[in-house]
């Protein structure tokens, strides 16, 4: 018995702990985590579903939030998908400038820069931006919105690259060059999948890429070991 009440006076401090935890989130906390719950939904809605089958309405259900809280936050679908692309588009950032950071001498840079590109481009986010982007029934305020989103998370990304590049050895300029065309084959590939998709075939032109850059370093730089 005295074992069992120990095991229940040890849950209830337990309880008044998380309890007390709870109590000292400020307001400001709790609203934040539930916007970050109902832009997590809308993701998770938009990745399978696409810009055009999206609906708002749907969105509270899946975050297993109030309509009420939902519109609080985002009272119209543009500000709601807006936010949510900032959102993705930010953790994709995060993510892509803690990979160039890690990058210590990799067997091939040229090939982290595609694998890390190629996760960000040919996701169903970046394909719904594009969507939103091109569609004639996007107003112009959105648009420039998400192209700024755009901007601002894939900026800092290529300046780490090129960095990351320019601390094996090849110069500045030259570094940010590389990392901004290989960039753009990525991009253009992911843009292609739109109407010919053939995953055998990109990697195929991506290896060729990777080994013009060692032949192009090699020739220009010929200290220059791109391992």
């Amino acid at each position: 018995m005295a074992v069992l009440a120990n095991r229940v006076s040890a849950a209830a401090s337990s309880a008044r702990r998380s309890v007390a935890a709870a109590r000292r989130r400020t307001q400001a906390e709790r609203s934040e985590e539930t916007r970050t719950r109902i832009l997590k939904a809308a993701a998770n809605l938009i990745r399978k579903r696409g810009y055009a089958r999206f609906r708002t309405a749907e969105v509270a259900k899946e975050a297993g939030l109030s309509r009420g809280a939902q519109l609080h936050h985002f009272p119209t679908k543009d500000s709601l998908v807006v936010a949510t692309l900032e959102y993705v588009f930010e953790q994709a950032r995060v993510l892509s400038r803690r990979r160039a950071s890690a990058v210590n001498r990799p067997r091939d840079l040229i090939e982290a820069v595609i694998e890390d590109a190629r996760e960000f481009f040919f996701s169903e986010h970046f394909m719904v931006a594009i969507d939103i982007v091109l569609s004639t029934s996007t107003n112009q305020s959105v648009r420039k919105q998400i192209l700024d989103i755009s901007r601002k998370a894939r900026r800092p990304v290529e300046a780490a690259w090129a960095e990351a590049l320019a601390a094996s050895g090849v110069s500045g300029q030259l570094a940010s060059d590389i990392v901004a065309l290989t960039l753009s084959l990525v991009r253009g590939m992911a843009l292609r999948t739109l109407w010919d998709n053939d995953p055998k075939w990109f990697d195929e032109l991506f290896a060729l890429w990777r080994q013009m850059i060692k032949v192009f370093l090699s020739n220009r730089q010929p200290r220059l070991r791109m391992r």
